[in-house]
């Protein structure tokens, strides 16, 4: 299993979820994260972490409040956005950054 800085360090865009089993909006993006993947395929990896089981890892990218999508390319932060949106959305950031 690859370390979350081998997933994000790629070429390609990574888009993480940061999430919580009790949040409504992020229980709502989930179906919108799965069309994603299906829609966009090898051009983006999906990552889901779990605030509540990885408070380490939220509160390294400064998350404080769910869901908070972070957008990876080379290991860094091109973009990054709080609350539920639509597949557009998410689609039209990832494009723009190469996926």
């Amino acid at each position: 299993m690859a370390s979350f800085q081998e997933l994000i360090n790629g070429p390609t865009p990574v888009l993480v979820d940061f999430y919580a089993e009790w949040c409504g909006p992020c229980q709502m993006m989930a179906p919108v994260l799965q069309q994603l993947a299906g829609k966009m395929g090898e051009r983006v990896k999906i990552l889901k972490v779990d605030v509540d089981k990885n408070p380490q890892a939220a509160q390294a990218y400064q998350v404080q409040g769910v869901p908070t999508f972070l957008l990876f390319k080379d290991g860094k932060v091109v973009w990054r956005q709080s609350g539920a949106m639509p597949i557009q959305t998410l689609q039209g950031v990832i494009e723009q950054h190469g996926g």
